[in-house]
């Protein structure tokens, strides 16, 4: 005879084994909501926002992805998808800093770009996504610029991916829709740091 011990003991492992592996995996964050597997470069930073943001299942704001909010700043209150303008036509209107960035809001840039962060991370994971996300991409890459302005201007050492003429590449390149004049708007920016 077996110890009664063996018994349960192969009993649970035959059971955890058959279990879905989902079981012991860590639930996604509240906004990411699909079944599209993420690029790495977007998982390594899911922890982190997901401490940073919350959800609002009441209100979707994109395809399967719930309103996302962080500090004070709800997506929904920024979507640039409710406006007329092109993608960066309406960051260049909304996500303004002061004449001197360094006298700018860095909280709230800062709560814009993780409710932009993890919209992007929530439409990755929905299939038929990409002409959303290089819609969405514009916004995010110019909170980000506005942040290396910011930073720059109060002196901080930014490492080569995050420093002001990095991000100008990212914001132009993905400027979808974007006039000549939106373009030159953002060049000015990039060089009152």
């Amino acid at each position: 005879m077996f110890p009664r011990s063996l018994v349960l003991l192969s009993l649970f492992a035959a059971t955890a084994f058959s279990a879905p592996l989902s079981l012991f995996q860590r639930a996604n964050p509240c906004f990411v909501t699909g079944s599209v597997a993420l690029p790495a470069e977007i998982t390594s930073g899911l922890s982190a926002l997901s401490r940073a943001v919350r959800c609002n299942a009441k209100i979707q704001v994109a395809p399967g992805v719930p309103d996302i909010t962080s500090g004070k700043v709800a997506f929904s209150k920024i979507d640039f998808q409710k406006s007329s303008a092109s993608p960066l036509g309406f960051a260049l209107a909304t996500f303004k800093t002061p004449k001197d960035p360094a006298k700018a809001d860095l909280a709230t840039l800062q709560n814009q770009l993780n409710v932009y962060l993890a919209l992007e991370a929530g439409v990755r994971s929905q299939p038929n996504s990409k002409a959303l996300l290089a819609k969405l991409k514009g916004p995010k890459f110019f909170l980000q610029f506005q942040i290396a302005r910011v930073q720059t201007a109060k002196g901080v050492s930014l490492g080569v991916a995050d420093t002001v003429e990095h991000q100008l590449g990212k914001v132009t390149k993905n400027a979808v829709g974007a006039s000549a004049s939106e373009i030159a708007q953002v060049n000015a920016l990039a060089k009152q740091v």
